[in-house]
């Protein structure tokens, strides 16, 4: 029989704080990816091997725990911003998939995973996870999405010819559209969220190259390392408020 996760959700309240804190580890993990991949020169498959063992290592607990952990749920996420960002490149580059053919390849195994999650019996609404397989399902879920919206960010800002700060622009416009959607329309509220959450990594991805590229490509030249710290330690105030948040709620 299936194991049963805990009463308690595990995964965190999808408020205005965590689309703020998935927008920055969105940021980060661009930033980050790219420090590992190309200012440290590991190159994108030996990047993609290191997070992906990375996801791993952060995922374990996070399975393992029977409640919501900011700073666990938060560090899986990371993660798979991180990763997503090096296996994307690879694709898009080392194997010269392009941005085009990189990112229809991705939305068909993000489909894929979804159509076997529907098979499962189990709704995609993130609020009814309650078994460990439909966690997983959901963890794959959001490893490709980050990747897929890694390949998304990248195409609009290059081969578009938008830049980073219009492809920023365009991909902001569609979040503020689904919003819009979520709050205005019977559109389904599923397909809204995983629309944005799939959204944010493109922007992510775009702002943090605008970030840390050099005048030269385009970027502000602020590099990787300041960028990544920045972020780092935004991310750290957030989760410090978040933890203190869900442990407020758990005591009333």
């Amino acid at each position: 029989m299936e194991a049963k996760l805990a009463t308690e959700s595990k995964l965190p309240q999808v408020t205005l704080l965590f689309w703020i804190m998935k927008l920055s580890t969105t940021t980060l993990g661009e930033s980050a990816g790219d420090l590992l991949s190309m200012t440290l020169d590991l190159g994108y498959a030996l990047s993609s091997l290191v997070l992906i063992a990375f996801f791993f290592v952060t995922l374990a607990p996070q399975l393992a725990v029977r409640r919501y952990h900011p700073a666990l749920y938060w560090s899986v996420i990371l993660s798979t911003t991180m990763a997503g960002t090096t296996m994307s490149d690879f694709m898009d580059r080392t194997l010269h998939l392009g941005y085009v053919w990189g990112s229809a390849l991705l939305l068909g195994i993000l489909l894929t995973i979804f159509a076997a999650w529907r098979a499962s019996g189990e709704s995609l609404n993130v609020e009814t996870i309650r078994t460990r397989k439909v966690e997983i399902l959901y963890w794959t879920a959001i490893l490709f999405s980050n990747t897929l919206g890694t390949a998304l960010g990248d195409f609009f800002a290059d081969t578009s010819g938008l830049g980073f700060g219009g492809g920023a622009a365009l991909i902001g416009g569609a979040l503020l559209l689904a919003a819009l959607a979520y709050r205005f329309t019977k559109l389904s509220h599923v397909f809204l969220f995983w629309l944005a959450f799939v959204l944010t990594r493109p922007l992510g991805a775009t702002v943090g190259d605008l970030f840390t590229k050099s005048h030269e490509d385009g970027g502000l030249g602020v590099g990787t390392i300041p960028t990544s710290m920045v972020l780092l330690a935004f991310l750290a105030l957030c989760v410090v408020y978040a933890t203190w948040t869900a442990r407020t709620r758990r005591a009333v």
